[in-house]
């Protein structure tokens, strides 16, 4: 199943992330290494959100990611959500659905 990790960014977030950068990235890397993380990125104009797409079989695995990241127990993060995504069409799809 895929989940999506989403992120509501502080205000000051662009001026702040750079301190937090390096342990995000790595802890974001090492969970791509793992499997669990397919996709990951800030939204721009407004940069005011962040989605990170999780592959597993429970939502603990984003849940765990967020309560280990920087961003978040820095506040950079001000709240977040993991929604379970039902992904039907694409290479990567979970449970592709064909016409």
């Amino acid at each position: 199943m895929h989940y999506l990790l989403c992120y509501d960014l502080a205000a000051d977030y662009l001026e702040r992330r750079g301190q937090f950068r390096t342990p995000h990235l790595q802890l974001a890397w090492d969970a791509q290494q793992r499997g669990e993380l397919v996709l990951a990125g800030a939204l721009s104009e407004p940069a005011d959100m962040a989605i990170l797409l999780f592959q597993g079989d429970s939502p603990e695995v984003a849940e765990r990611f967020a309560e280990a990241d920087p961003y978040v127990t820095e506040g950079l993060v001000v709240s977040y959500k993991v929604r379970p995504w039902n992904t039907v069409v694409g290479e990567l799809a979970f449970t592709p659905i064909r016409p």
